[in-house]
């Protein structure tokens, strides 16, 4: 996806493939309580879920948990308190800015986690994996420095851009998703620009990785 911060401001709305309900009827119906509803959601945008949590977290198992749990506690959500009407063309930013909640849940017990699959014993020997062990780890090593590049910004900043540059979300999305002014968005993304010139092109890079 070639990247550009758009000032687009009336996205297509969301379908998936032909015939398939638009993502407001998804919404609606997830509301009433329909889990399948859910799936076609999970179906629709669980790569951009993963894609984001792995530029999020620099861990492939991470954003693999990061995918169950945002749609499981979307799901639990919507059973205990649902949100309102979808306002947005795309239920996209709204997964997402739950994926971000979660990446920051993860991160804090991943270590924990990491730690106790490794005093388990070792698989029993299968095919040769190596090869893509090491490409994956390679990735990790990547994003680690692009993490890196990415956490000088303020919180509000980071997330801004996370979801305008590495989701693809039109700055228009991204205000409904964080709930702000689209101006709100605008001068995040100006701020980010002037302090931190060499950034963007750093944040570029992880797009051969999603």
């Amino acid at each position: 996806m070639k990247i550009i911060l758009t000032d687009e401001t009336e996205p297509a709305m969301a379908t998936g493939s032909a015939g398939s309900p638009p993502d407001h009827e998804l919404w609606e119906r997830l509301r009433q309580g329909d889990r399948h509803a859910l799936g076609e959601l999970f179906d629709r945008y669980a790569d951009d879920v993963h894609a984001f949590a792995f530029r999020r977290t620099a861990s492939w198992n991470t954003a693999e948990d990061v995918v169950q749990t945002t749609f499981l506690n979307t799901w639990r959500r919507f059973q205990r308190n649902p949100p309102g009407p979808l306002t947005a063309p795309s239920a996209r930013g709204w997964l997402l800015v739950v994926a971000g909640n979660e990446c920051r849940t993860l991160a804090r017990t991943a270590a924990r986690f990491r730690n106790l699959v490794d005093r388990l014993p070792d698989p029993a020997q299968g095919s040769d994996h190596a090869a893509e062990v090491a490409r994956r780890l390679d990735d990790e090593r990547r994003m680690s420095r692009i993490r890196q590049a990415v956490a000088k910004l303020p919180r509000h900043e980071r997330e801004t851009l996370e979801l305008v540059v590495w989701a693809g979300l039109t700055q228009a999305e991204a205000a409904d998703a964080l709930g702000v002014p689209l101006g709100t968005v605008k001068a995040r993304l100006h701020r980010t620009r002037r302090r931190f010139p060499d950034l963007l092109s750093q944040v570029a890079l992880s797009e051969e990785l999603s």
